[in-house]
Parts: C-alpha cells; structure tokens; sequence
C-alpha cells in the first residue's frame, strides 16, 4: 500500500502471525494444552499481542491487563481533544484476541485513517463508543463482539493517569510519550492521577482476571512505560501477589527507545524488583542467538545511562532518520543469568529473534518458550 494512500496498515505483526499459524500448522513446536489452563499477559500494546497469539494457539484461556499511562500519537491526541480513556494499547490487544485476524472488519479495525489525522480507526471506534455508552469498558466489550475476541482486555484502571519518570541521571520526565523516548535509561517511574484523586483505582475486572490465571506473562514491552505502569496501580501488585500462578518475565531482546538504553537483562530484572516485584518473578525468559556458558563473552557491553551526549531529556522531538541506527541487544551473560537464578527465578535463555523483524521476538519461539514453562510450573506444583 503507497505511503500516501488513505488507509495504512502495518502488516508486519499479521506476517509474524502468519508465521506462528504455519509454524503450528506443520505440529513443529507441539501440541497444545488442553487442560483448561488460563493465562493473564500484563502489558501494553506493542509486545502483548505476540504473548497473547502465541498463548491462544496453544489452546490457553487468555485475557489481558492493559497499562492506561499512554499519552503518544493518536491516543495523546484523543486524550487532549477528547478527554478519553486512552484506546490505543487496548485496540491492539482487541486486534491480537480476533478469532480471525484476516476478517475485513478486524484489518479495517487496525487501519491508520490518513484522511483523519492519522488516527487508527479502532481508536476512533473505542473513544467514540465510550462517549455514546458512558463506560470504556462497555465500549471494549462492543469491540470485542464485533471481532469475535476470544480473550478479554482488561484496563489495569479506569481511572485517568499519567506517568512520571525519573532518569539514572536525575532529570524527571512527564509523561509516557516523552520518558519512553529518554535520552539517558530510566531509574524509576510513578503513576499520577489526572482527575485529582487522593489515590489510583484497580480496574476490578482486572484483579479477577490475575487471581483467576494459572500462568501471568508480564511483556514483552516497553519495561517502564507498558509493564510497570500496570504494577504501579494499587491492587495489581497485590492480586500478583496472592495468585497461585507462575510468573514469566519476557524480557525485551533490543533497545529501540531511549528508556533501557543500554540496561543489561539483569538490569531489567532488578528495575521490576525496585517496583515491587521481588521474589515474584518464577521465570524469565531471555534473548541470546548462542549458548550461554560460563567461558562465553556477554552479549555486548553498554554504559547503563549513555543515550546520547546528555544534551537533550528526551529523543521524543526527533526525526526517525536521526534514531536510525540506534538499537542495541539487551545483553545477559553467564554470571547475570547465575545472579538471577540464586534469586529464585528460573532462567531460560534461547534464540527468540524473528528472522524478519530482528528486534522483535518470534512468536513460534515465544510460543515454544510459553509451553516450555507451563510444563515446568506444573512439575514444580507436581
């Protein structure tokens, strides 16, 4: 489709779906699970749909808890023009759960309106419905009935917040679109309310979905402004805590934003532990195209906190052409993944690249992955 057509439509994640149907097609990777398990993705809207297509074809009950912090593009401007709840993490998590992701509806659902801003019309869809509904959720609910969803997406609240960040070197950032851009890695973030209240609701529909689950997956995503956002909210860290479910941290396999420039995996990891996480983390599962042993290099050596020269807070002004280039592995070694495991978390490190989208991960690996430590959760209750 031209650059300049009316309708756009990133085709990447529908080939990379395509990949995973085939990949299950061929029985390559295994069979399903048919016991009735139930799984929870925790996340925002870029990495969960991999989680969320991976874990329904293996034939798990799905549903997801989706970070409410976005304020960028097409959501920021609703958000602004519109006083919404922001749609645009939700539309693409209603996207991953269509019982066919090739149907017109669900392809037009997905398509960025040019001769409307810009705007993706299932944002316009879940905006305007909440409008003519009164509730978000009523609106989510409409959305997922005409693609025949077959999962749930769950806001981690209802409540209008924004995201506050402050980086390793101590500048402090407003805002999801501006602290997932930063120049330099980030320290630590923080939700705040919008509407002036004492406190942040849990999304109750959301607390049951991670009490009720057998595995939850937290990513893969952006860590501070997709996964953490959502544990930051009163209640979810609690219902995390008192689920009997196993944990699975999906740590990303590259930096394309400014906001882990640089952090190693265990960096990642320890960041999920400063935000309330610790001891909670059963498995993690870790990016590296060799063999991790003791005698084996890292994968890279980065400098925790150099985005750039530290001229500037943020990339989030900057042209793609000047961001060209900048992606980096998020590299884990031998003694990092030995670290982590006498922490109590379980490992698993394998090659989870798409050979198409290098930054991104497959979904047949990751699928392959999800199987691995479902078997090994239940082993470990056996």
């Amino acid at each position: 489709m031209a650059a300049n057509a009316p309708f756009r439509l990133d085709p990447s994640m529908t080939s990379a779906f395509k990949a995973l149907e085939d990949a299950v097609l061929e029985a390559s990777l295994g069979g399903v699970v048919d016991d009735g398990a139930s799984a929870v993705v925790i996340g925002g809207g870029t990495g969960a749909p991999v989680s969320i297509r991976s874990l329904l074809s293996l034939g798990v009950e799905t549903s997801a808890v989706v970070a409410m912090a976005d304020d960028g593009g097409s959501t920021g401007i609703l958000r602004e023009a519109a006083n919404v709840t922001p749609p645009g993490d939700v539309r693409k998590c209603i996207a991953a759960f269509a019982d066919d992701p090739y149907d017109p509806l669900v392809k037009a659902f997905k398509y960025r309106l040019e001769i409307a801003d810009g705007h993706a019309l299932g944002n316009l869809m879940l905006a305007a419905l909440e409008d003519a509904s009164g509730s978000f959720t009523r609106a989510i609910e409409i959305c997922e009935g005409l693609v025949k969803a077959q999962g749930h997406v769950y806001p981690s609240t209802l409540d209008h917040v924004t995201l506050r960040a402050k980086t390793k070197d101590g500048k402090v950032l407003d805002g999801q679109a501006v602290a997932c851009h930063s120049a330099t890695a980030l320290q630590k973030v923080a939700l705040e309310s919008e509407d002036g209240l004492p406190h942040i609701s849990a999304n109750k529909a959301a607390i049951r979905a991670i009490l009720d689950a057998d595995l939850i997956i937290l990513g893969p995503g952006s860590l501070f402004t997709s996964i953490i956002p959502n544990i930051l909210v009163p209640g979810i860290l609690e219902a995390i805590r008192q689920s009997h479910a196993a944990v699975l941290f999906v740590c990303s396999l590259a930096d394309a934003q400014g906001e882990t420039w640089g952090l190693s995996a265990k960096e990642h990891y320890q960041a999920l532990a400063d935000h309330g996480m610790e001891g909670l983390v059963d498995f993690m599962l870790v990016h590296t195209p060799v063999p991790l042993r003791a005698e084996s290099p890292g994968m890279g050596s980065f400098i925790a906190a150099s985005g750039d020269d530290g001229a500037n807070a943020s990339t989030s002004d900057m042209e793609d052409v000047q961001l060209s280039g900048k992606v980096r592995p998020v590299r884990i070694d031998y003694q990092d993944m030995q670290e982590i495991q006498s922490m109590g978390t379980v490992v698993i490190a394998r090659d989870l690249a798409d050979p198409s989208h290098p930054t991104w991960h497959s979904p047949a690996a990751l699928r392959e992955a999800v199987l691995q430590v479902m078997k090994l959760a239940r082993a470990r209750k056996a």
